[in-house]
């Protein structure tokens, strides 16, 4: 196999890296520097897909249906998924609410200077978790798989109530925004949807 595998096809990639990560040993050290080498050059460099492997999306969603099609013929699962969808319509605008603050019936970038206001959001985001965590409960019930996200969200909720505003929503950590995003693309992939823009 890694006398003969190139990563130039995203399906033997795919495979590859996965048969010869559960292998180790020089064998996968010669193959990681191969996909190293090569996947970098294979990413769209422009565009609304930049930085993406659009070979590599569609094997990803092939690979969602065929492990996760029983998640998507789960009455109980669906049902919490379209709970977590009307949900998510909610946490978009309190994610509004942090991020920008009305001065003069204008819209503006939050600075976070207002301490008050922010408390205020901060409030609304742990009565919205309140409301999800049985939505939440309801998907680990199907599946565990999904308790990550349970403690993911808790402890970015957890250090945003404790003062440490970054968690709410900064992109660069696990913030409840970043949580609840990689969440979101996991779920519309188990059901096979797309992303509502």
């Amino acid at each position: 196999l890694r006398k003969h595998a190139e990563p130039d096809d995203p399906e033997t990639t795919w495979w590859t890296t996965s048969c010869l990560y559960q292998m180790g040993g020089r064998a996968w050290q010669d193959w990681s520097a191969k996909v190293r080498a090569a996947v970098p050059g294979q990413m769209v460099v422009d565009g609304d897909h930049a930085g993406s492997w659009p070979a590599g999306q569609m094997i990803v969603a092939r690979e969602y249906s065929r492990f996760w099609s029983g998640l998507r013929n789960n009455e109980a699962f669906r049902t919490a998924y379209e709970r977590f969808e009307t949900i998510n319509k909610d946490l978009k605008q309190v994610i509004t609410a942090w991020q920008t603050i009305e001065v003069g019936g204008k819209r503006i970038a939050n600075d976070h200077s207002d301490a008050a206001y922010d408390d205020d959001v901060i409030g609304r985001l742990g009565d919205l978790h309140e409301r999800f965590e049985p939505v939440l409960d309801a998907m680990i019930a199907a599946h565990g798989r999904f308790e990550v996200y349970k403690n993911g969200l808790t402890t970015a909720l957890e250090k945003a109530e404790d003062g440490e505003v970054e968690w709410v929503s900064d992109a660069t950590i696990d913030s409840y925004h970043t949580v609840w995003f990689e969440l979101h693309e996991d779920l519309l992939r188990v059901m096979g949807e797309t992303r509502e823009e």
